[in-house]
């Protein structure tokens, strides 16, 4: 079944959701093309599908310094990695065996190109490419694919919503030095590039995520609905990161003002932060903190909405449902979960619609290869990368490299 023919929400009297994704994909074949693919990379942190692949996730995820910045990070994060990898495979074997992100990225991948071929004929066919961070398919493994497709033309497409340099940054700074790597491809003019490089109050995500907040408000009595504490879960930032000027807290909280709006404030909200990692101080307050403060002044129905993840994964399957939810129960806290994008026809389309949006704008010169925003760096960067990676992509990727 086309993503189309199920774009069709559950009806809500306090929602109003857009209809114009309501059309159905064409019943026949688009004419062949000879032409390469239009390839739309989605890229993202992703996770070990597998439980062997546990530990290479760990290595290359402490390893990054533009997402922990560590002291002698070379000799740390092994040690690091290796001490941690055991209770991780536990968590991991805890969701079933690995992590499912790569299936939902391929399955909102394969919806959103299904779409694309359809709105945008003039640079179809379209196909997606997956470049993970930290497991395969790597950045490397991306860029072979495409290679041999014969790609002349791609959009890098960021798979978080809001942006920040430990997350966006890092996957495009990866996306420069691999493809200017020695014997790399992609970024000598083989391939024009574009990026789409944040979308924190898209029409269709805010949608989307609307419509599962609002089913799992429904569950709850009528008489007690309104007061279910609304709390958004994002991922944390080191505090020093944030300092640094990075925008990923603004823009998460203008997607939760955003949900909100569309849900006509329906219910009490906090944004609230999860997944801090080490002992320098986090964002905060801490997901699981609330919850606890939230018991003790007498809020016992709260729903968890993650609001910075396009799909499950090892933070909502094992930190929220099993970690978080048994520190709810010891609390009596009567806790439930909006639940994640994943196939959600609503969000495969605003995938959809973004990439059109995107392509067409570009091709009528309305916009350049990069957006406003990420052009201007952090006011207190202190990673030279960042500003030669955003000048190759505003260049298109093409012409030599400019030292920051």
């Amino acid at each position: 079944m086309s993503f189309l023919a199920r774009a069709t929400p559950a009806s809500s009297s306090k929602i109003s959701l857009r209809r114009s994704f309501a059309a159905t994909v064409r019943d026949v074949p688009l004419r062949p093309t000879t032409r390469p693919p239009t390839a739309i990379v989605m890229m993202n942190m992703g996770g070990p599908s597998t439980i062997p692949e546990v530990h290479g996730f760990l290595s290359r995820l402490f390893h990054d310094h533009d997402l922990i910045p560590l002291p002698m990070q070379r000799i740390l994060a092994p040690i690091i990695a290796s001490r941690r990898t055991p209770s991780i495979e536990e968590q991991y074997t805890a969701i079933g065996g690995g992590s499912p992100i790569l299936r939902w990225t391929r399955i909102q991948g394969e919806g959103m190109c299904q779409l694309l071929d359809e709105l945008n004929p003039e640079t179809a066919p379209h196909k997606s490419y997956v470049a993970f961070r930290y497991a395969e398919p790597l950045t490397e493994t991306c860029l072979e694919e495409m290679k041999a497709d014969g790609v002349t033309r791609a959009v890098a497409f960021s798979q978080y919503p809001q942006y920040s340099c430990s997350t966006t940054g890092s996957s495009l700074n990866e996306l420069h030095k691999v493809t200017r790597s020695k014997g790399g491809w992609g970024g000598s003019g083989e391939v024009q590039w574009s990026v789409l490089d944040r979308w924190p109050t898209q029409e269709g995500l805010v949608d989307a995520v609307a419509t599962n907040v609002q089913a799992a408000l429904n569950k709850y009595p009528e008489d007690k609905r309104s007061d279910v504490v609304l709390l958004f879960s994002a991922h944390s930032l080191p505090i020093e990161i944030v300092n640094r000027g990075d925008p990923y807290t603004a823009e998460v909280a203008a997607t939760v003002h955003a949900v909100m709006k569309k849900l006509n404030f329906s219910n009490p909200w906090r944004l609230t932060w999860q997944s801090q990692v080490g002992p320098k101080a986090w964002q905060g307050p801490q997901t699981v903190d609330a919850i606890g403060g939230y018991a003790k002044l007498g809020k016992k129905d709260i729903c968890l909405v993650p609001i910075a993840f396009t799909s499950d994964h090892i933070e909502t399957l094992f930190e929220l449902d099993i970690e978080v939810a048994h520190q709810a129960k010891n609390l009596g806290v009567n806790l439930s979960r909006a639940e994640s994008l994943n196939d959600s026809p609503i969000f495969v389309r605003a995938l959809a619609d973004l990439v059109s949006g995107h392509l067409k704008d570009f091709d009528a010169g309305k916009i350049g290869p990069t957006s406003t925003q990420l052009s201007l760096r952090c006011p207190k960067c202190t990673n030279p990368k960042c500003g030669r990676t955003k000048e190759w992509l505003a260049a298109g990727g093409v012409g030599p490299t400019v030292s920051a």
